[in-house]
């Protein structure tokens, strides 16, 4: 279990970073959809057989069908390079090597408290689900609907052409 763990979780990485560096919008959603199905196998691994299965049905599904949908509406093409500013040159790579080292800590941080403590994994089944996402977390819930809505409008009148 654990290589395939690695191994899945190395093409997630590699996937998210193809993402961010192909230059054609449809590419980069075709990397995103790699990216959320490796996620669900790693799901799949962990023992939350549910989130996996709503992995691939909502976000590889549905949202990502929404994406290209949007895609295709913007009609976008491939991006053409830009200058970068001298302030990204000298402040990038300290504030990325530091944001590195904060995940690098919070990394071995959680590790050290985990091994000591040998907590127990949550409920991850469909009733234990329902119940936080609809009665602790509903107005997160309706909000992130409302905001996916909300950006589907924004891209049909950006797409429309006007006459």
């Amino acid at each position: 279990m654990a290589p395939l763990f690695y191994i899945f979780g190395a093409v997630a990485i590699l996937a998210g970073l193809s993402v961010i560096l192909q230059r054609t919008p449809v590419y980069s959603a075709l990397s995103l959809i790699v990216v959320l199905c490796a996620l669900a196998v790693v799901y799949l691994l962990l023992g939350a057989e549910f989130m996996a299965v709503i992995q691939i049905i909502v976000y590889a599904g549905a949202i990502m069908v929404l994406f290209v949908l949007v895609i295709m509406l913007l009609n976008a093409r491939s991006e053409t390079p830009a200058d970068s500013s001298r302030m990204a040159r000298w402040f990038g790579v300290p504030l990325l090597l530091a944001f590195f080292g904060q995940m690098l800590f919070a990394v071995w941080r959680h590790f050290a408290g985990a091994q000591a403590a040998g907590a127990q994994p949550p409920d991850g089944g469909p009733r234990a689900i329902g119940e936080l996402l609809f009665r602790g977390y509903v107005l997160p819930f309706e909000v992130t609907s409302i905001l996916i809505l909300v950006a589907i409008l924004g891209a049909v009148v950006l797409a429309k052409k006007e006459t």
